[in-house]
């Protein structure tokens, strides 16, 4: 036995890896003791066994054990983990431990099995030794003795390659992707050459969905997102590397000759890889990303990284889910964004975001039968701003779900004043943005905001641009709009036709009314193509049960023309632009539908002639503007 003991414990120190030096240990006791079976079980950090060592069990055996989750029935080596201490399976085919696996064992004529734990320096299991018997029976005193000593053997092996296998996961290897890590990628990068322009590229690559998944199912399901992407990035783009820098952010340099020619076409074989659904912890998901390219062009790795890494905070803030490639005005564009960003977050501290409001009206009676909410920054100086003058701050998803809390909240308080002031107010449509979906608490906004007012979301239609709702890798926007819907919420497609929507959507993605976009009543001429179109949306509509509200109107022909070709709904610059709530308050009484003695609502400049309190009301601005 001491010989034994020393040609392990020699392997040992000579560094001989693991699987070996197990395996060396497992014939010695089968020649120690004859008619026996010795095997060695891992159990990973989730709790499965894992053969690391096993010559003489029938494979089939052997891969039935690997994959079992550790636990008091999962045989002798599953138990003896689970419980930390040793199993003595002294008949197989009457204990209730191996009724899993009882079959199996009986056919490869074992009948008795006695295990160990193998535990870590911190005490957790990390493996088990398991001897198998062919006939039924009890261990005896020298063989208690063989497997204590051949447990502390395996103790001393596998703490030592664990030991020697973090050192090398900490210094280089990620340990959920064992893919390359960030100090691998900073070794990798410093060492590229940088005397050759265009000689090498760098990607950046971001997980879109990894919070959502996160907040949805779980971090385990997170976890499995992030291995499926890592293995399907990394296989994309072979022969090149892949390393994952941390969290939901990997980086690829890029070497490959013909990758080099046609970064976006590279870039294109990622969201191909990443198109097939993968199961996260039992989730089915489908991973999305958006990725960040630049190549080389001066002389310094660094830049390179940098540039990478602004063309990607660009393809997020403008358009998650696709490809940007560095130019150089990228960057006044982000520092334009970042400027914007900086002002929006002062005027929600100091109260200086407010609602307009711009009405809907019925094209045949001209009343009004809904408004339109629209952002407003006042600024230090008192002028109003439109919401197109700051959008690129709400590609920031702090602030745009900064906003859109505030204005539900501002328009909750609107509608309740005109409720209680005795005006039939039917809806406000409120706009919604890519960063409130992804923040995943969209619905208790709405319930906190109107339900803190005492107004029922009866009164509410979510706007959502197309660019939004189907300009998008990932099925989490169009997931929520289907829940929304089915909580009773109303949800309305703005900007129709002038995004990445076609007629399929609103199969796929029902909605209770589409606004068409004003570039298409700007071109209602005969022969003009925009009038098929128009008027081809207005069928369809009509057929699956969809209002239609035409944006943009701005001439009384536009209108009779829109109400001929049967589009019921409008609003526009010919009826009124956005106004302030005083305004709105004395547009709804006099032109409500269903207000006492409400009349037609006439041009602005008849409007404004006839109402001259009105006047200053009527601010200009601009219609339709995002948030």
């Amino acid at each position: 036995m001491l010989c034994f003991e020393n040609r392990i414990l020699r392997l040992i120190a000579n560094g001989a890896p693991v699987q070996d030096t197990v395996h060396q240990l497992c014939q010695e006791v089968e020649a120690l003791l004859p008619g026996v079976i010795c095997t060695v079980m891992r159990i990973d950090p989730a709790g499965l066994l894992d053969p690391l060592a096993a010559p003489s069990l029938p494979a089939e055996l052997s891969g039935a054990i690997g994959g079992l989750m550790m636990g008091p029935d999962a045989g002798s080596c599953g138990r003896a983990a689970y419980l930390r201490q040793p199993v003595f399976v002294t008949d197989i085919s009457a204990d209730p431990k191996w009724a899993k696996l009882r079959d199996l064992a009986l056919a490869a004529g074992l009948k008795a099995c006695w295990s160990a734990p193998i535990t870590g320096q911190d005490g957790k299991p990390v493996g088990a030794l398991a001897l198998y018997f062919r006939e039924p029976r009890s261990p005896l005193e020298p063989e208690r003795t063989v497997i204590a000593q051949c447990v502390e053997l395996c103790e001393i092996a596998l703490r030592r390659h664990e030991r020697v296998a973090d050192r090398e996961r900490r210094a280089s290897v990620d340990g959920l992707t064992r893919l390359p890590n960030r100090a691998a990628f900073n070794m990798a990068l410093a060492s590229m050459a940088c005397d050759a322009p265009g000689s090498w590229a760098l990607f950046i690559v971001d997980l879109d969905n990894l919070k959502t998944v996160n907040d949805l199912f779980g971090h385990p399901a997170g976890d499995g997102l992030i291995r499926a992407a890592g293995e399907r990035i990394a296989a994309a783009m072979l022969p090149d590397v892949t390393f994952r820098l941390g969290g939901d952010e990997f980086a690829v340099i890029v070497q490959y000759p013909e990758a080099l020619t046609d970064l976006e076409a590279r870039a294109g074989r990622i969201f191909a890889a990443l198109e097939a659904p993968a199961d996260c912890d039992g989730h089915v998901v489908v991973p999305a990303a958006t990725i960040g390219g630049a190549v080389l062009a001066g002389n310094a790795a660094a830049d390179v990284y940098q540039n990478a890494d602004f063309a990607l905070y660009h393809a997020k803030e403008t358009g998650r889910g696709g490809f940007v490639r560095y130019w150089p005005g990228i960057g006044s564009r982000i520092t334009h964004r970042l400027d914007a960003i900086r002002d929006v977050t002062a005027a929600l501290a100091e109260g200086r975001i407010d609602a307009y409001y711009q009405p809907v009206v019925r094209l045949d009676t001209r009343e009004i039968v809904g408004v339109e909410a629209l952002c407003r920054l006042r600024t230090a100086a008192g002028e109003v701003i439109a919401a197109s003058e700051f959008q690129d701050a709400t590609s920031d998803v702090k602030v745009a779900a900064a906003l859109t809390g505030r204005m539900l909240s501002i328009v909750a308080k609107d509608v309740r004043g005109w409720l209680d002031a005795g005006i039939p107010f039917q809806y406000v449509g409120v706009n919604v943005s890519t960063a409130d979906f992804y923040a995943g608490d969209l619905t208790r906004k709405l319930e906190h905001s109107f339900g803190r007012a005492g107004v029922s979301l009866d009164h509410l239609i979510l706007e959502v641009s197309e660019n939004v709702s189907v300009g998008r890798r990932d099925k989490v926007i169009s997931a929520e709009i289907s829940r929304l819907r089915r909580s009773g919420v109303r949800v309305s497609l703005d900007d129709f036709g002038t995004g990445h929507a076609s007629l399929t959507h609103l199969v796929s993605m029902p909605v209770d009314a589409i606004k068409i976009d004003r570039s298409f009543v700007a071109q209602l001429w005969p022969d003009d193509p925009a009038m098929v179109i128009v008027q081809g949306l207005i069928d369809i509509a009509r057929q699956l049960d969809i209002r239609v509200v035409a944006e943009g109107i701005e001439t009384e022909v536009q209108a009779s023309q829109l109400w001929m070709m049967g589009c019921v709904l409008g609003q526009g610059f010919e009826f009124s632009r956005a106004v302030d709530r005083t305004a709105m308050t004395e547009l709804l009484r006099r032109y409500a539908e269903g207000m006492d003695g409400a009349i037609s609502l006439m041009s602005t400049h008849a409007m404004t002639r006839s109402l001259p309190e009105l006047a200053t009301g009527l601010r200009t601005g601009t219609y339709g503007a995002p948030r």
